[in-house]
């Protein structure tokens, strides 16, 4: 069973730094695809930034630059370092895998068929 779990949320100041972890319980972690995604509520649930099973990275326009993504195949983790956090951060943050995917659309919702329960991240002014 693939079941992705998120931590490392919380409230930070506007400008101010956060990294999130994701541990994915499930076999052949390494051949995952593995994404960020988040939600604020009223809005759809927007892809961040996605990490194959080669380490090609893929990122939203709106967070490159400030998040990066990585992954540790040796522990099963998947993180996500954001930088220059501003109130229009605020979302939920959802981790989402999906075994031996690689293809274009990385940073859809649809990629995915796994995903955590999420973990809040609140930026203030």
């Amino acid at each position: 069973q693939v079941q992705p779990v998120e931590s490392g949320g919380g409230s930070v100041q506007s400008g101010g730094s956060l990294r999130l972890s994701c541990v994915v319980s499930g076999y052949g972690y390494s051949n995952y695809c593995l994404g960020w995604f988040r939600q604020s509520p009223g809005k759809e649930r927007e892809g961040l930034a996605a990490i194959d099973s080669s380490g090609r990275t893929t990122y939203a326009n709106s967070v490159k630059g400030r998040f990066t993504i990585s992954r540790d195949n040796a522990k099963n983790a998947l993180y996500l370092q954001m930088t220059s956090l501003n109130p229009e951060d605020t979302a939920m943050y959802y981790c989402a895998a999906e075994p031996n995917y690689s293809g274009y659309w990385v940073l859809r919702t649809y990629a995915y068929n796994y995903w955590g329960q999420g973990t809040q991240v609140t930026v203030s002014s």
